[in-house]
């Protein structure tokens, strides 16, 4: 079956056959080690560090498409509950579904639901353009602190600063990670040439 690349993953490499599936697959593996490297990085920031586990989730969501995309997000999830340490906040003393039930839950069902938006707009064409990407990552992070802040929410009780805690310190650091993104795709996307032209 052949594949057209309406997402930038599809513009580069097979399109069918065999060697698609296993581009595919090489795919998923690098972006899960992009997810899990991106996650452990630190930038020193004012309120809090930027970590970059969001800039790999919107890069991926929209370079691989939803399908494969969510494919990949689900890989990452499985071994972070299988106890490996990929996660920003885990560590050997706290992993796997204990640290996945904790404060980050709700960001990480966030990362799915980025990743099918995300997936599903980029394949209508709005990753071409630095406009249209950057609204698209805005409601991409949207779909991020949702269920992250309902979680918390729902975990810590309504009557703690939920949104103190989880969403103010992040607006800074993730508005300078969705620019970085929404400049990346497009010109990424001028190296390769528009496929559908």
């Amino acid at each position: 079956m052949k594949m057209s690349a309406n997402v930038l993953a599809n513009a580069i490499g097979p399109r069918e056959g065999t060697a698609l599936r296993v581009k595919q697959a090489v795919l998923v593996v690098l972006g899960i080690a992009a997810l899990a490297v991106a996650a452990k990085i630190k930038v020193p920031m004012w309120p809090v560090p930027i970590t970059m586990g969001t800039f790999a989730v919107l890069t991926i969501g929209t370079a691989y498409g939803a399908r494969l995309g969510l494919v990949t997000m689900l890989g990452y999830l499985l071994i972070g509950a299988l106890g490996f340490d990929v996660f920003a906040g885990s560590s050997a003393e706290k992993y796997g579904l204990t640290y996945m039930m904790g404060g980050t839950g709700g960001y990480l069902v966030g990362y799915l639901l980025a990743t099918l938006l995300l997936g599903a707009l980029a394949a209508r064409g709005w990753d071409r353009s630095v406009g249209k990407l950057a609204l698209a990552l805005v409601l991409a992070n949207v779909l991020i602190y949702v269920p992250g802040l309902l979680w918390l929410g729902q975990l810590f009780g309504w009557d703690k600063p939920i949104l103190e805690w989880g969403l103010t310190p992040f607006l800074l650091g993730d508005a300078i990670k969705l620019a970085l993104a929404a400049l990346l795709i497009p010109a990424l996307w001028k190296l390769v040439g528009d496929a559908r032209a």
